[in-house]
């Protein structure tokens, strides 16, 4: 393994030493690497830059509430088949023609080593992870309809994300390395922002970090901004060309930062933050 490639973030893409040790952790053991956070610190562009700076062809599985496991293996589509039967199309004679392959297939085809994104398995069934346990484990499953077994030609460095909407099963647990993205503390955020906006002036950075970090504290919020949120109001911010003293707290005329939206999602948010610095300013 020592020879292989390691990741350790991208241009693009700020990657903490414990986030890039899961990722190696994972190539080095072929277990999937689940990893956890808050919606918006950037689960799912991880699979995307890991793949770029390891060089992996890239395939995405994006889980519904209506997904099934079997959906990742392959379809057979009868209704076609049937259809097709009607109107005496001479494929129907094979079934292959109605086999419907999934990304996991994909992914087993490919003829290198490939990244394969997972995103949001918690969106489905609880018992959606069990019945991936047996292919994730083998690197195999059984086409019925054509009786045939499909193997991986390479073992996928397998990345799932999940937001922590419900409980993952034990078993499949145990066969993942598990990493939590901590939401980013200022001076790491400050490096993403850098990415993003690399000429934004040191004033205005630090200004809408401070008025960023003090929403999120705020006791009681339903929604608290996050990364990607922070990026675009930061890019309205410019675009207005906002000066960096609106933004401070000790303006007594300002209850809430410009171009609030980008940051609070909903009207019980902004009503408490409001009375929250209301409150907040009469104790003064």
């Amino acid at each position: 393994m020592s020879g292989e490639p390691r990741f350790e973030g991208t241009a693009r893409y700020i990657a903490t030493a414990d986030l890039g040790m899961a990722v190696n952790a994972a190539l080095t053991l072929g277990r999937p690497l689940l990893i956890k956070g808050e919606p918006g610190t950037g689960k799912t562009q991880l699979a995307l830059e890991v793949a770029q700076a390891l060089q992996r062809p890239m395939f995405e599985w994006h889980v519904k509430s209506t997904s099934k496991a079997q959906q990742g293996l392959y379809e057979y589509d009868a209704v076609s088949r049937l259809r097709d039967s009607q109107l005496g199309e001479a494929r129907v004679a094979d079934i292959r023609n109605y086999i419907v392959r999934g990304k996991l297939w994909e992914a087993f085809e490919s003829e290198s080593p490939p990244v394969l994104l997972i995103d949001e398995i918690d969106k489905a069934d609880i018992e959606f992870p069990n019945d991936l346990l047996r292919e994730l484990d083998r690197m195999e499953f059984y086409v019925y309809e054509t009786r045939e077994l499909v193997r991986a030609r390479h073992r996928p460095l397998i990345i799932i994300t999940s937001n922590n909407e419900k409980e993952l099963p034990d078993a499949f647990l145990r066969r993942c390395f598990f990493h939590y993205i901590r939401f980013p503390d200022a001076e790491t955020m400050a490096k993403i922002v850098d990415v993003h906006h690399p000429r934004l002036k040191r004033e205005l950075l630090a200004e809408a970090l401070g008025a960023f970090y003090r929403v999120r504290e705020m006791p009681g919020l339903r929604k608290k901004p996050s990364t990607s949120e922070l990026l675009d109001w930061i890019k309205l911010l410019l675009a207005e060309d906002v000066p960096p003293e609106a933004l401070r707290s000790d303006d007594p005329k300002r209850a809430i930062p410009p171009l609030y939206g980008a940051l609070l999602k909903n009207e019980q948010d902004v009503h408490l933050f409001e009375q929250l610095l209301f409150l907040d300013r009469r104790g003064r």
